[in-house]
């Protein structure tokens, strides 16, 4: 799989003009850009700074920010998340009926924004950074002004946007006024369905210079063949990044940042989920491929590549089933999905979680976006119907708290940390059991008679009744 890594000159500048009026805007501090184009410069030039809104086109939702504009060569100042549309029955909240109410959808997502630049031929995109609806400060966009990973494609990514990025809050509304516009008034226009590009009059040039390396790294694939002569061209995938963070700034002494929990617990599930299929008497009607992705951690890299160069037809593709942080502290009563909702895979986990004499419960804060962050969600993209899930908070034989806050002492002390370790007081019940229910759900769907579907909704559902439409033809 062949990957590049892009380091962005920290002395870039952005400068913005209207007439005689001038600013410039630091690196870091005001901004924060990046090109994935593997070239060692990349420049825009008097780009024209159009405001897009929340730069969404959701048919299914009659939303579309960009009604036909002219936008190629230009710079789109786009709005974080999606359109917070106010409930009409009570309207101090989010609508649930539209953009999934206070779940984001991905087309809050700012990989989503970037697409839809590349889409309406943008030379860039900046999104407006504000800490409530990103989900995270500033401080963490900083963070990307190191070197960062992408998969590189034929092309050498100059399909890409010339240049993607962030621009600070503050930035922003300084921008609009230098527009002789509010910002605030601005953002207010943008949460109704007639909202057109607002040209803002400003000029963006910018030449950003890069440091590239190249390199490759490995999807590990293993497959256990259907048995139904007629089926076992068709595939359940199980998926489980091998990946971690390798070795990076030490913490009490560790610079090695091992992963047991995340996801080397995965990992061995798909081995363990892997021979029990394989010394079945019979094998499940369809074929099984259990899929451990690389570099999940650099923004599910791995399962990107394969759902682009799949080995086997996506549209004979079923379901993946993703595996990604296990049990370890206890077997519980309870399974998490998150995205819960969005497909007919849904169903089969509540059928494999009952026969365990567990219920499923939704993600508890769906407006993390976690479902658009993991191997399942590259596959998603592509219209395959995915799932996240992992075992719950409700432990057996703990106190009624207590799998909260050992989840949240994880998320708190261990996270992306080295000590994510293998430990003595772990419970590996809870892994088998988290295995077992994970065996039986994709066993559920190598059976089946029909193809699980995305529900009415989901933002995928017409890219996959496309993509089996196609095959039908």
């Amino acid at each position: 799989m062949p990957l590049v890594a892009i380091t962005p000159d920290p002395t870039t500048v952005l400068t913005l003009k209207k007439g005689a009026n001038e600013r410039k805007l630091k690196f870091r501090d005001d901004v924060v850009v990046w090109s994935k184009r593997v070239t060692e410069s990349s420049t825009i030039d008097n780009s024209e700074v159009v405001f897009v809104g929340y730069g969404v086109q959701a048919p299914e939702f009659d939303w579309d920010d960009y009604k036909g504009a002219d936008l190629k060569g230009k710079t789109l100042l786009v709005l974080v998340g999606d359109p917070p549309v106010p409930d009409p029955a009570d309207p101090s909240q989010l609508d649930p009926k539209v953009f999934g109410g206070r779940a984001i959808t991905y087309y809050g997502r700012w990989t989503y924004k970037f697409e839809m630049g590349q889409k309406m031929g943008a030379s860039s995109v900046l999104i407006v950074h504000e800490t409530r609806w990103a989900g995270y400060p500033w401080s963490v966009v900083q963070a990307k002004t190191t070197e960062q990973c992408d998969l590189m494609a034929p092309d050498r990514n100059m399909s890409r946007l010339p240049i993607e990025g962030w621009i600070s809050l503050e930035q922003a509304k300084k921008l609009c006024a230098m527009a002789g516009l509010d910002y605030d008034a601005l953002k207010a226009r943008a949460l109704s369905r007639q909202f057109k590009p607002v040209p803002l009059g400003v000029k963006a040039s910018m030449t950003l210079h890069n440091a590239v390396r190249t390199f490759e790294s490995r999807n590990v694939v293993a497959r256990v063949e259907g048995s139904d002569p007629k089926l076992k061209d068709e595939w359940v995938i199980y998926a489980a990044h091998w990946d971690h963070l390798g070795i990076g700034q030490p913490v009490n002494g560790d610079r090695i940042y091992h992963g047991a929990i995340d996801n080397a617990s995965g990992v061995g599930a798909l081995i363990e989920i892997g021979r029990t299929f394989a010394r079945m008497p019979v094998a499940p009607k369809r074929s099984i491929l259990l899929f451990a992705p690389t570099a999940e951690e650099a923004y599910v890299m791995g399962s990107s590549y394969y759902a682009l160069h799949p080995l086997y037809p996506l549209a004979r593709t079923l379901g993946v089933i993703n595996m990604d942080i296990l049990s370890v502290r206890c077997v519980t009563r309870d399974v998490i999905i998150t995205g819960f909702g969005q497909s007919d895979l849904d169903d089969y986990a509540l059928g494999a979680a009952a026969r365990q004499g567990r219920i499923v419960k939704a993600d508890p804060v769906p407006e993390s976006g976690f479902f658009y962050r993991s191997d399942h969600f590259p596959f998603a993209r592509q219209g395959v119907p995915g799932i996240w899930s992992w075992g719950g908070t409700d432990c057996v034989g703990k106190p009624p708290e207590w799998g909260v806050q050992a989840r949240a002492a994880y998320d708190r002390d261990d996270y992306h940390h080295p000590s994510d370790v293998v430990r003595p007081d772990w419970d590996v019940r809870g892994l088998g059991q988290d295995a077992t229910y994970f065996w039986m759900l994709g066993y559920d769907v190598a059976q089946t008679a029909a193809y699980p579907q995305w529900k009415p909704g989901s933002e995928f559902k017409a890219t996959r009744e496309a993509q089996l439409g196609a095959v039908a033809r």
